[in-house]
């Protein structure tokens, strides 16, 4: 059978309103009736932080000493969209604002393994693409630029270059508008737009994974201008770097490249869920939507 999900009215247990599977409560004696009856196959949900009448609060006292798994809205919402929503920081499963910290040295571990492992694939690859760039048109083969990254810090990244060489003034304006890549952008090159669609160009920033800069799965960092900009405007955007950045993550495999502030602010939703969640089924599970991103094509600009 289908499984049921009802909905403890109160608080903001709303926002899965309308969603199939999930059904309103019309009062506390129906719970009690529906747990007395073992008629519940799917769960509970409620806003347990909404001060609930006293019926309701013994009614999902009874649900649970029943069996009957009873959920806080906000665990399905993020499971139903892989977003945190940003209002306030909130401590992980774990009771910290640290992630899941026996974890990151296993990650470590697994980081530096890839890369010693596929560096004879790799070292050719990236030497041919360096050859086709050249033979595309003058300029250099890398592009690097400054980078927000782990616990705050700057570093330099290095992609390969896809993008004809330019001058940029060096005010905070023309900064920031040669930091964003716009759709159908002029500045890339023939070589460089197969490179971005197949993600190519990220290959070089091994090095910064070497250098423990980076991670192969993590939130993406941005230009420094770019993430002073989003700093001023979004509240709790550095703790998006309480973990290294990666060459892909979970905000790039479900929503692509974005630069304007409401798209990042939407970004900063898949980026918390990832903090929140770090764990190998998750890195995993992006590794394999990374797959499907590359041979589609998918969200690159």
């Amino acid at each position: 059978p289908r499984l049921v999900h009802y909905l403890v009215p109160g608080g903001d247990v709303s926002r899965l309103e309308g969603r199939g599977g999930f059904v309103v409560l019309k009062s506390a004696s129906e719970l009690e009736t529906l747990s007395a009856n073992e008629e519940i196959e799917g769960s509970v949900v409620a806003d347990l932080h909404h001060d609930h009448p006293p019926q309701w609060a013994k009614a999902l006292a009874t649900a649970s000493l029943k069996g009957i798994p009873v959920y806080h809205f906000r665990l399905i919402e993020e499971t139903l969209t892989g977003e945190v929503r940003v209002t306030h920081l909130r401590e992980n499963e774990f009771g910290t604002l640290i992630p899941n910290s026996p974890y990151r040295p296993f990650k470590r571990a697994i980081d530096l393994s890839l890369v010693l492992s596929l560096a004879p694939v790799f070292i050719p690859l990236m030497a041919i693409i360096a050859l086709v760039i050249r033979l595309d048109g003058g300029g250099g083969v890398f592009f690097r630029q400054e980078r927000l990254g782990y616990r705050g810090r700057f570093f330099t990244m290095v992609k390969f270059r896809t993008m004809r060489d330019r001058e940029v003034a060096q005010n905070t304006a023309s900064l920031r508008n040669d930091a964003v890549t716009q759709d159908e952008d002029e500045r890339i090159t023939r070589v460089g737009r197969w490179l971005r669609k197949t993600r190519m160009d990220e290959l070089p920033q091994v090095w910064n994974i070497l250098k423990g800069e980076m991670s192969w799965i993590g939130p993406r960092p941005e230009a420094a201008e770019l993430a002073k900009w989003y700093e001023e405007e979004l509240p709790f955007y550095t703790y998006r770097h309480i973990v290294q950045p990666g060459i892909t993550g979970w905000a790039q495999v479900n929503q692509g490249h974005v630069s304007a502030v409401d798209d990042v602010k939407k970004k900063l939703r898949f980026d918390f869920y990832y903090i929140k969640n770090l764990s190998l089924w998750l890195d995993v599970l992006i590794a394999l939507k990374t797959i499907r991103v590359i041979l589609g094509g998918i969200g690159a600009k």
